[in-house]
């Protein structure tokens, strides 16, 4: 008690120096909370003054109840859980979140689990842990007989479901399955055409032809159309001489080029001879296969130097090298050649008029690299929110006087930590989906709109979902307390190696960049009266609405229906992103005439990332409201819809100041909001454990100890040793 008192004793000298009138009549808040057997004063009595009232509620919450009275608060708490808690079917949940590919990605698992030789060990080294990589993604092909790369093009969705399921038993193992067959296996299918897919199609889905993807340079990473590299024709042998002229060109973090890769595919500027001996034609960066390895000893090829580029923060399990070329001659027939190609006699030809257009055709084929990343990180975000979340469930400290210590997930402050973020990792799971199911259209139809469309909402979403994820992953390990920092439950691993993945296949803020700048290419269509994308629907649908005056009346309901209503939910996310999307355009509009049109990009930038991660946060609760409604079975629907408004409610309270500043929210309706939002964490929280098993994670997924559904504490022990 005098510890307490001393915590309070700060507030009691400010309540104390306040100099304000008595308030009469009216009820002290603190009543509701004490002993029967306590009495109030009249609060109309002369003597009783603010001070004296506040220091006699104070008492009362200081003051122990009798050691047999038990807490009204642990009461209420319990009847609470007891009246309000949703009954949830976790298995219709799961199927419904699993899908279609649920059978191939069990069978993955399950040939893991029976070949303890291809687990991971804890702390491996990194040599070892390349070569255990490479032992089981050979496993995974000619043994357990699946083969990823014939589903690249023809079925991405079960391509995906495959990565994700190769991703939870080990990252560096999905990313070194990714480089080989989305990476230097798609850039084959989709930039070069029928005669490389005869050549190189059985190599690479055998691993016969284990093979890289060399765009990244020293000086260029995002700036694709920036490489250095060049591959220049010779019309006499009919061949590409692909070179390195500076060091800056090094190709850099090449995957599978330091031990394993025997071929690359290689990013370069495509130069063509002239008439006039002292210039050339510079057609733009093109893609061409380039042998670095011999087949059978595996002795780097002439003209080639390959380094590794070492220990890195993670995924130590994938060998990433750095490559130079000199004067390396490879045949015409090597340029992937799809978009443009050049005849013996040195004649470029592309069925597209510009470099520009050229350069997006080809990068709009390699958008699914960016797919399998968003999709990819959810998984992590999955694992993660279950290891928390089961830990904070098993997990008991403190509690009221006299009684059991309580569960830490019963601590609103673990619940604010938590809670949002599993509501999130459902929200992730459907949007993702939702991409995954659009990448497939795009890969079967070849539709030019929705090419562009795919190639902004992957961009969104990969920028967006890995951001949150890498936060999450540390919030996560802080939930967990000590145990969360021992390395065999795993927030350290799974932290640095999802780390890279804010970077690789679009540094993040750049990708955010591309959103917001086809948000704008958008809004100008629209008052010119062209076709908007389907994603940006909602802009031509609702635009003047949503920039209209605040109706002052909507602003101020609070009941619990009007704020857990999709309608009102979507429209407050939209509403945002119209609002962000109409100042942008007049302040770039206002700054372009003295900064210039890239002064006042950079002028803009915070507000165009802000646009672009609103408009993201959009299409993301679009498609969860949409997945609840679409739900078959009404408990799982039920759960659903209490997750998808906390999921809205947290995002608009945390964004609250924007609706405020624009009266788009009153006061009363900011406060409800907030009180909401409070009472839907505690209501996740009771069905956070079957929420966390609707992900169906299994005990070898998970791998943590502290996460174990049963005997968590006995098998961390005996990890270490009693």
């Amino acid at each position: 008690m005098t510890f307490m008192f001393k915590l309070l004793s700060p507030l009691l000298f400010f309540t104390l120096s306040e100099d304000k009138p008595p308030l009469k009549k009216k009820i002290p808040r603190c009543r509701k909370n004490m002993n029967p057997n306590q009495t109030v004063e009249d609060e109309s009595h002369p003597s009783i003054t603010a001070a004296s009232r506040r220091i006699q509620c104070l008492s009362l919450h200081l003051t122990p109840l009798p050691p047999s009275q038990p807490s009204p608060q642990l009461n209420m708490l319990t009847c609470a859980k007891a009246a309000n808690k949703l009954e949830v079917d976790k298995v219709s949940l799961s199927t419904y979140m699993r899908g279609k590919n649920r059978d191939i990605q069990e069978k993955i698992i399950e040939f893991f689990e029976s070949r303890p030789d291809l687990q991971t060990p804890v702390g491996v080294s990194m040599n070892e842990h390349r070569e255990l990589c490479m032992r089981q993604l050979v496993a995974l092909v000619r043994e357990a007989k699946i083969k990823p790369f014939r589903y690249v093009v023809d079925d991405p969705a079960k391509y995906f479901a495959i990565t994700e399921a190769i991703g939870s038993i080990d990252v560096s193992l999905g990313i070194k399955l990714g480089v080989q067959f989305s990476l230097w296996g798609g850039s084959v299918l989709n930039l070069g055409t029928e005669k490389h897919r005869d050549k190189y199609f059985d190599g690479i889905d055998n691993l016969d032809y284990p093979g890289c993807f060399a765009m990244t340079e020293l000086h260029h990473g995002s700036n694709v159309q920036g490489l250095q590299t060049t591959a220049t024709f010779d019309p006499v042998t009919d061949e590409f001489i692909i070179d390195t002229p500076n060091d800056g060109a090094i190709k850099w973090w090449i995957g599978n080029a330091a031990v394993h890769g025997k071929f690359a595919t290689v990013f370069a500027k495509l130069i063509l001879p002239t008439h006039d001996s002292k210039k050339v034609s510079d057609m733009g960066v093109h893609a061409f296969i380039v042998p670095i390895r011999d087949s059978n000893t595996l002795q780097t090829l002439p003209g080639i130097e390959i380094h590794d580029c070492g220990h890195k923060v993670g995924l130590n399990g994938v060998d990433n090298g750095a490559l130079r070329f000199r004067s390396v001659r490879i045949p015409r027939d090597n340029l992937l050649n799809r978009f443009g190609d050049v005849s013996q006699d040195g004649k470029y030809t592309s069925s597209l008029p510009t470099i520009n257009k050229r350069f997006a055709a080809m990068l709009g084929e390699l958008v699914g690299g960016r797919v399998g990343l968003a999709y990819a990180s959810v998984g992590f975000l999955k694992i993660s929110v279950t290891i928390a979340v089961r830990y904070s469930l098993l997990r008991q400290q403190f509690g009221p006087p006299e009684q059991p210590e309580v569960s830490i997930l019963d601590y609103q402050s673990q619940q604010h930590k938590l809670m949002p973020m599993l509501a999130s990792s459902y929200a992730f799971h459907f949007a993702t989906q939702y991409l995954v199911q659009k990448y497939s259209e795009m890969k079967k139809m070849h539709d030019e709109q929705l090419v562009a469309d795919v190639h902004a909402l992957s961009a969104g979403l990969k920028a967006y979902v890995t951001s949150y994820t890498a936060k999450s992953l540390s919030t996560c390990r802080e939930a967990c307390g000590g145990h969360g920092y021992a390395a065999v439950n795993r927030f350290g691993s799974l932290r640095n190696d999802h780390d890279i993945f804010q970077t690789f296949e679009g540094d993040n803020t750049v990708l955010m960049q591309q959103v917001a700048a086809d948000l704008l290419k958008q809004y100008k269509d629209k008052f010119q009266g062209g076709t908007l994308s389907v994603t940006w629907n909602y802009l031509r649908e609702s635009m003047n609405t949503y920039l209209s005056q605040p109706n002052p009346i909507i602003a101020r309901w609070e009941s619990a229906d009007h704020l857990r209503d999709p309608k009102f939910q979507l429209d407050a996310f939209r509403y945002r992103t119209s609002r962000l999307l109409q100042s942008v355009a007049a302040w770039l509009r206002k700054h372009s005439k003295t900064l210039g049109t890239f002064g006042a990009w950079n002028r803009c930038l915070n507000h165009l990332l802000l646009l672009a991660e609103s408009h993201t946060e959009s299409v993301i609760l679009a498609k969860f409201i949409e997945a609840v409604h679409n739900c078959p079975d009404a408990r799982s629907r039920a759960a659903l819809k209490l997750v998808c408004d906390l999921y809205a409610l947290d995002h608009i309270w945390n964004d609250i100041g924007t609706y405020r500043n624009v009266d788009y929210v009153a006061p009363n309706k900011a406060k409800a909001i907030h009180k909401l939002t409070e009472y839907l964490c505690f209501q996740v929280r009771n069905i956070a454990g079957e929420l966390v098993d609707g992900f169906d994670l299994p005990a070898s997924v998970t791998r943590a100890p502290i996460a174990m559904q049963s005997e968590a504490y006995a098998q961390y022990t005996h990890h270490i040793g009693f």
